[in-house]
């Protein structure tokens, strides 16, 4: 299994060198990655194929153009195109001062409610939607990205352009943070003071 990684490594870092050298090997790249880059677009565009396929466009325009400054660095192309269609996502819902959505589902919801306060309700849920939606992007983000995409924490640091025992940190304060948060809001909405 490392063997085939390593060979696929080898051969992206390859193809990124012939594209730094001639763009028309960029499309290459592009082929290879536009599926992964779309549905992580996808996810966070409110489920919006059309605006999905404008900000995953956007992203490898200015990946295209900025080939020349990527570096390999044993992490793999494909965090540098997620942190590129993050910017994107993050500059369009800036622009637009719309808020973005979050695409869970029912079965994920349960399991992170019940990560950072022991078991699932119907109020947990609301408290939970209220919490998140006054978190800043990079919460919401790290939150998804991890749980409801299960994401490792090498790939968090990757897309972020962080260490991985730094997503681990980031993580674990978030939840700190959110599990304090979600027992404010609960009790809010049950009138009750624990």
């Amino acid at each position: 299994m490392n063997e085939q990684k390593a060979s696929h490594n080898a051969d992206e870092v390859k193809l990124i060198q012939a594209a730094q050298k001639n763009i028309q090997f960029f499309r290459d790249l592009y082929q290879r990655h536009y599926k992964a880059v779309f549905r992580f677009v996808y996810a966070r565009s409110g489920n919006d194929e059309d605006l999905s396929a404008d900000l995953t466009q956007q992203a490898f325009v200015k990946a295209m153009l900025n080939i020349n400054r990527y570096e390999y660095r044993g992490v793999p192309f494909i965090a540098w195109l997620y942190r590129i269609a993050l910017n994107e996502i993050n500059l369009h819902y800036r622009n637009s001062k719309k808020a973005r959505s979050v695409s869970i589902d029912e079965h994920t919801v349960k399991l992170f409610i019940e990560e950072i306060d022991d078991e699932f309700s119907e109020v947990k849920l609301e408290a939970l939607k209220l919490t998140m939606s006054d978190q800043n992007e990079e919460v919401v983000q790290l939150i998804e990205m991890r749980y409801f995409e299960k994401r490792s924490f090498k790939e968090l640091g990757e897309i972020l352009g962080i260490s991985e025992s730094n997503a681990k940190v980031k993580v674990h304060r978030i939840l700190k943070k959110l599990k304090i948060t979600l027992l404010k809001k609960m009790q809010l909405l049950t009138g009750e003071k624990k």
